[in-house]
């Protein structure tokens, strides 16, 4: 067969070749519009959620569902579930740097005994709600120059009153960081009495890093980038490197909800903060000595409590498996607004580099027991959630 080229034969095959590159730049565009972050892994194996492009902080139709009161409208109309219906957030996009968070936090900390006491998540939710959640600006001088206002007798009421995603931010910065700073009690060195201790009131920072104190770690932003054990993901928390062994440190004081094997995670321990609000996710523990030896599900553990042990578990469907090439612990975290977010594809999980940075500047003390080989916190701590109480 013999296929003569004319003019118009290059024209038609000129047209069907842009017909085609159009349909499929067209075809991936429309999925990375409407599916960013299509899927990813939760703990306990795949989720699976949907992000449209104006799903974006701020948008009410799909970060928080807050119907009028009497806005009259007609379930026959609208057919929700149940879940849909609810109130409550329904994404957070965490970019606060380190910085913004250290600088509002020794804001907050050293205007505890003054006539205005500043609340640093409520600046960090005001800086947020003017900016629509990007923080590449920030400079510290925007937080002296708002602790100015507040200080010179404007409230934050007043400010925000014409910031119409300010209540978002506020809700959803309060779910990642109520639990941080606040009021405690920790052990400290007795000068009096060799080798004593004394309690000691305290306000500022009360969750600890996640690696204990002496022991070495490097990390780098690496949330989102790519997984392709048992099938192509997003990585949904901080990798952070160190030496097999390492002790693992309670982030924040709270419950443990799991612990054992998963084929993703290897050896892992989900804790929940006591408020329920945040899930604490640490993985790749220790093949054949994971875990505190005293710890089970249900147990209450303490900020700044060893909980594990570092290790390269993981990949793998049989138990106790090394396929993890550098040792890590994969710390993650979850918010969960509504108990349906726990599990499946409605989970929140936000990018804690940032937040692992300002955890820093608090690492747990630790010893090792010669006996049980465990390693234990040497200065113990108790705040309001302790069931002992603070003491006077």
């Amino acid at each position: 067969m013999i296929f003569i080229i004319t003019k118009r034969n290059l024209i038609v095959a000129g047209f069907t070749a842009l017909f085609l590159l159009f349909a499929i730049f067209g075809v991936r565009e429309l999925v990375s519009h409407q599916i960013l972050r299509s899927a990813y892994m939760s703990e306990e194996g795949f989720s699976y959620g949907c992000v449209t492009a104006e799903s974006k902080p701020g948008n009410e139709a799909w970060t928080y569902s807050k119907p009028e009161s009497g806005s009259g409208t007609d379930s026959a109309e609208s057919p929700e579930t149940e879940q849909e219906s609810k109130s409550f957030i329904k994404w957070v996009d965490f970019t606060v740097p380190y910085e913004a968070m250290r600088k509002a936090m020794k804001l907050d900390i050293s205007s505890r005994d003054k006539p205005v006491k500043l609340d640093w998540i409520e600046m960090l939710a005001y800086l947020a709600a003017k900016n629509g959640g990007n923080f590449k600006k920030y400079k510290d001088k925007q937080l002296d120059e708002l602790a100015e206002l507040l200080n010179s007798g404007k409230t934050m009421e007043e400010l925000t009153q014409n910031l119409k995603h300010y209540p978002y931010y506020y809700e959803a910065y309060s779910a990642v960081l109520s639990g941080f700073l606040g009021e405690y009690e920790i052990e400290v060195p007795d000068e009096t009495v060799p080798g004593g201790k004394r309690w000691e009131k305290r306000y500022g920072l009360k969750t600890f890093s996640p690696i204990a104190k002496n022991f070495p770690y490097s990390h780098y932003d690496d949330f989102g980038s790519s997984r392709t054990y048992g099938f192509r993901r997003i990585h949904l928390g901080n990798d952070i490197m160190g030496q097999v062994g390492t002790p693992i440190i309670a982030v924040e004081s709270g419950i443990v909800e799991a612990m054992g094997w998963n084929q993703y995670g290897g050896w892992r321990i989900g804790i929940r903060s006591h408020d329920s609000k945040r899930y604490y996710y640490y993985a790749h523990l220790r093949k054949n000595f994971p875990y505190r030896k005293d710890l089970t599900v249900g147990s209450v553990v303490k900020a700044g409590d060893v909980i594990g042990y570092m290790g390269r578990t993981g990949y793998s469907r049989n138990e106790n498996a090394n396929n993890i090439r550098q040792p890590h612990l994969h710390f993650g975290m979850q918010l969960i607004f509504d108990e349906s977010q726990k599990e499946g594809k409605n989970e929140i999980w936000i990018d804690v580099y940032h937040i692992v940075r300002l955890l820093s500047h608090n690492r747990s003390e630790v010893a090792k027991d010669p006996v049980t080989k465990d390693y234990y916190r040497v200065y113990d701590f108790r705040d309001s959630y302790d069931f002992d109480g603070m003491q006077d």
